[in-house]
């Protein structure tokens, strides 16, 4: 079910200046969903094979290290901010987890599977209502409720849980601080050298993106000791 938003008080068409500058989350949160939008349209846009696996990869990856970052940083603020954020962040954590569910089944069947690619298609749907959802309603109010100083500062966090974020599913993991971060930031290690160590990633590569996994884990550890300072 989506939310009924009112046409035209999106942010999809404003400025970046409207928007709080390049250092806002809002301006952060949209540059995710273009790139998001631009991996399901060349996804579909490409026949069975690698260079297809490959964005699909690389959509779940942003898909949810965005989602982490937006329900360890971002919701709490509009549960907090927002007249009826408990609402609207319930029903956008719920499009989540069903991302969640329908991803976890994608990466367990095989390239080619029927159920494989109508669960993709479901899952396509999702992400693309969630962007809606959140750019039509949930983030215009969050901009209507906070300064652009309070914007950027929350940019700032979201790109650093982000940053350290677990990128592919994990159903046992909840949507809600502290209970995420404790235990989705610690298998964002995982997640990464998981990348990093896939097959279709040539050797040089891998080893790069090797060698930043102890940056990632360090970089988890603070957004663990961050989340609990808040959440005490």
């Amino acid at each position: 079910m989506s939310m009924h938003a009112n046409a035209g008080t999106g942010i999809s068409h404003r400025t970046v200046e409207e928007l709080g500058g390049e250092a806002s989350v809002l301006t952060r949160q949209r540059r995710d969903h273009a790139e998001m939008n631009r991996l399901m349209d060349r996804h579909q846009s490409l026949p069975d094979g690698p260079e297809r696996e490959c964005t699909l990869k690389q959509l779940i990856q942003l898909v949810f290290s965005h989602a982490f970052a937006e329900e360890t940083v971002l919701w709490p603020a509009v549960r907090r901010r927002v007249t009826g954020g408990e609402e609207l962040t319930a029903q956008v954590e719920d499009e989540h987890q069903q991302i969640n569910d329908l991803t976890t089944d994608i990466e367990r069947l095989r390239p080619g599977d029927p159920e494989r690619e109508e669960k993709i298609r479901r899952v396509f749907s999702l992400i693309r209502q969630d962007i809606r959802d959140e750019e039509d309603e949930l983030l215009p109010r969050l901009q209507n409720a906070i300064d652009t100083l309070a914007l950027r500062r929350l940019g700032a966090a979201w790109e650093t849980v982000r940053k350290s974020a677990p990128t592919h599913p994990h159903p046992a993991v909840p949507r809600r601080p502290p209970g995420n971060a404790l235990l989705g930031v610690p298998l964002s290690g995982y997640d990464r050298l998981r990348d990093a160590l896939d097959p279709s990633t040539s050797a040089a590569v891998s080893k790069a993106k090797v060698i930043t996994v102890a940056s990632v884990l360090l970089s988890a550890a603070a957004t663990i000791a961050l989340v609990r300072r808040r959440w005490r």
